[in-house]
This record gives structure tokens, C-alpha cells and sequence, in this order.
């Protein structure tokens, strides 16, 4: 069933997110693990958004490839903006408790920033 008041509780928490992420673009003040945490946070929030604006059940989870292919599943086209947002998962368990290192490249903050805006304005659109 459809839930457009849980979309918008979880596209609100998302979007506070993103805006904390704005604040953290020095890697020396906030470390990657953090500033991964709410990249991940961020998207999560709002891929669940979606799914509740479809009406499709999801599971608790933090795996970002769960949701995505949920939507896919539901025959949604995700968009380029989520390319690369999906290797997050990990900063959600993994790198909470460890030390980052597993990506092959440093992260590129200001565009995880960017595709997460992106994200955020593609669902605001199917949520309205």
C-alpha cells in the first residue's frame, strides 16, 4: 500500500542528511567513514522514500543494491544519479566499526553531494 506520509518522513531524514553532508567536504575535519555513514544514510532514506511512494514492502536493511533492485523490480528506472551512490552500503555496518579502506579511490565528496541532490530532486518529482 501506498504510504506518501512515511515517503515524506523518510525523503525529510534524507534531506537532512544531505545538508550535513554539504558541512563535510574536509576530509580533515570529518573522516571518510563519516562523511561515507551519511552518503549512505542519505540514499537509503530516500530509495526507501520511493518505495513507499510505490507502495512496494521493503525489508530492514541498509544494503543499497536491495533497494535499487526493488525499484528496478517495480519497474522503475533509477536515475544516472545513483551510479556509484549504491558502493556505499558498507559505511552503513562495516566502516561504522572498522577502518576504510576497501574503495579503490579516495571519495570524490562533492560529487556524492551532487548525485545525492540529484537523487533527492528525481523522487520529490514521483512523491508530488
Amino acid at each position: 500500500m501506498r504510504d506518501p506520509k512515511q515517503a515524506e518522513a523518510l525523503l525529510a531524514i534524507a534531506e537532512r542528511d544531505h545538508r550535513a553532508l554539504c558541512g563535510m567536504e574536509d576530509p580533515a575535519v570529518f573522516s571518510d567513514e563519516i562523511f561515507g555513514f551519511h552518503v549512505q544514510q542519505a540514499v537509503e532514506k530516500t530509495l526507501k522514500a520511493w518505495l513507499c511512494c510505490l507502495g512496494v514492502p521493503f525489508p530492514r536493511t541498509h544494503d543499497l543494491d536491495e533497494l535499487g533492485a526493488l525499484l528496478e523490480e517495480a519497474g522503475q528506472t533509477t536515475p544516472e544519479a545513483v551510479a556509484g551512490l549504491l558502493e556505499f552500503t558498507d559505511f552503513a555496518v562495516v566502516f561504522r566499526y572498522e577502518a576504510f579502506g576497501d574503495m579503490e579511490a579516495d571519495i570524490d565528496r562533492r560529487d556524492a553531494v551532487d548525485k545525492i541532490a540529484r537523487l533527492l530532486q528525481h523522487v520529490r518529482k514521483v512523491i508530488a
